[in-house]
């Protein structure tokens, strides 16, 4: 199966051409490190790119203050992390080993001259994206969290690195590797805690601060104006980033939790067309978002956009749930739909603890050799319960109908059935959920009555609710609440809504096919229409 980048060991010598190297030159300056000197940290901003002329560089451990990787950088290598291309932070600690010479470009400097000279920002952005391949492989990183396992919060960190693709590794309250960490950072094994590098320790995390860390909106600033604003990170928004950021737009993309959106929780999507192997969601948008950021579009995690107001003269300002405030001459909704949260008895007591709406890598570790459930006829619940089968004992695919036939691949409703280590059990439905802590138990219905069955986790993805509560009521909706477009909203551009600026795409959009391939070309083709009205 695909996945977000190159095999970092077939990329490390991969050196700049002679041209690049003087183009380096011309924009930066030559900075001379001693040996042991620090050249950055965890949480520093990555407003620089070092490209090494001689000496060597190392990886270090930020709790121990070793050599972390065997490999160093040396001379024709450059520092870096994918974090370079939207203004991040450094995620490790880098130093020199001995006394180093390297070519400083300032950041704007340096994404201007990929701009300008493609062919080295190709081999640019190929090397970060297999170093961060080999981050989350590894799991090399500062970010660290302890009694994930104890600690909601914790989770939703786990849940929020990893759906955006951040590295971090996790340990078990009082295990000997929570103790070593705690120790260097002077605070106690037994509280859950979020530690990014020594001096960053947060004892009650929420996704934000984590981001604030990360230096993940550290560019944004207050009434900040963009040609267009898109609302939604999903293929939907991000396709629409990459294809703004293209056509010079100053663009900006706002996500509420992870890159991705729905799609993103896909373990395996193989009807993609590119992809015959297969590949999860989360890379496959991945891959779009750091493509958007080579071209400019700046992204916005995680905040939520509470309320649109049109102004006068027509620009738009959308004001996030900090109460930090954007404004644009267009937007574009690409919001998408959520799972519903369904009436079972117990549900919401157990949300992240046993009950999950996304099914990869992070919430997989809960399941290992236990029996899952899975709520949900369609592709996504398909996929979730393949993937789940390779750690789970057993998992059920509990479907409310008499068939899959309608809303399910045949690709993918031929494999559940041949599969040994699945079973799909047709009219059940869910009406309660058990347990003290954790869910360990549910209560299932069908046409024989009710059964109680033990269960360590139960992943409902079922129903489409859209995400249109913050527009403000500033543009048509269908009875559903799916935003009207084209004829249907008196438009005549067919992703236009009854507000002139406004434009839907994707799952959002009323009477779209919820598919990832048509969202990615509607927010493909929907720039064409903006870039129209921001130059009227």
């Amino acid at each position: 199966m695909e996945t977000i980048g190159r095999d970092l060991r077939e990329m490390q010598r991969v050196p700049l051409a002679a041209d690049h190297v003087e183009a380096l030159r011309a924009a930066g300056s030559v900075v001379h490190y001693a040996a042991g000197t620090m050249i950055a940290g965890p949480g520093d901003p990555v407003d620089r790119f070092h490209y090494v002329l001689d000496g060597e560089v190392e990886v270090v451990n930020p709790f121990t203050d070793q050599r972390y990787v065997a490999s160093t950088i040396g001379p024709t290598q450059f520092m870096g992390e994918i974090s370079f291309l939207d203004g991040g932070s450094w995620s490790l600690p880098l130093r020199a080993v001995r006394d180093t010479q390297v070519i400083e470009v300032p950041r704007p400097e340096m994404l201007r001259l990929m701009a300008n000279i493609p062919e080295m920002s190709d081999i640019v952005i190929t090397v970060l994206a297999a170093r961060r391949r080999r981050q989350l492989d590894t799991g090399d990183g500062s970010l660290v969290l302890i009694g994930e396992e104890a600690e909601p919060k914790i989770r939703q960190i786990a849940q929020f690195a990893s759906r955006n693709r951040i590295p971090y590794t996790s340990y078990g309250q009082g295990t000997p590797e929570a103790l070593s960490v705690a120790t260097s950072c002077a605070i106690s094994a037994d509280i859950p805690a979020v530690i990014f590098g020594k001096d960053n320790v947060l004892t009650n995390p929420t996704p934000d601060s984590v981001a604030q860390l990360l230096g993940l909106n550290r560019t944004l600033v207050d009434d900040e104006h963009f040609d267009v604003v898109i609302v939604g990170g999903g293929p939907a928004g991000v396709a629409a980033g990459v294809y703004a950021g293209a056509e010079g737009l100053r663009a900006l993309v706002v996500e509420d939790m992870a890159v991705g959106g729905q799609a993103g929780t896909s373990s395996r999507i193989e009807n993609y067309m590119g992809f015959p192997t297969g590949i999860s969601g989360a890379d496959l948008v991945w891959r779009g978002e750091v493509q958007a950021m080579k071209f400019g579009t700046r992204f916005a995690i995680p905040r939520r956009v509470e309320r649109l107001d049109k102004l006068e003269g027509g620009d738009f300002c959308a004001t996030f749930d900090n109460g930090q405030r954007v404004r644009a001459r267009a937007i574009v909704v690409a919001t998408g739909v959520q799972y519903r949260r369904l009436p079972i008895e117990g549900l919401s007591q157990f949300e992240g603890n046993g009950v999950y709406y996304a099914a990869t890598e992070n919430e997989a570790r809960f399941c290992r050799g236990a029996h899952s459930f899975v709520i949900g006829g369609g592709n996504s619940a398909g996929q979730a319960a393949m993937f789940l089968s390779r750690a789970a004992s057993h998992v059920s695919l509990l479907v409310r109908g008499d068939t899959l036939a309608a809303s399910m691949s045949d690709y993918l409703s031929s494999r559940l059935e041949a599969d040994p280590a699945i079973s799909i059990e047709y009219g059940s439905r869910v009406v309660a959920v058990h347990g003290e802590g954790k869910m360990d138990a549910i209560t299932v219905r069908d046409a024989q009555g009710e059964r109680r069955l033990p269960a360590c986790a139960l992943f409902v993805m079922v129903g489409a609710a859209p995400n249109t509560g913050w527009l403000s009521e500033l543009v048509s909706l269908d009875g559903c609440g799916f935003v009207k477009t084209g004829d249907a909203a008196g438009a005549t551009s067919p992703y236009a809504t009854s507000c002139p600026g406004i434009y839907a795409v994707g799952d959002v959009r009323a009477g779209s096919v919820k598919r990832v391939a048509s969202s990615v070309g509607e927010g493909s083709v929907v720039i064409s229409h903006v870039w129209n009205h921001v130059r009227a």
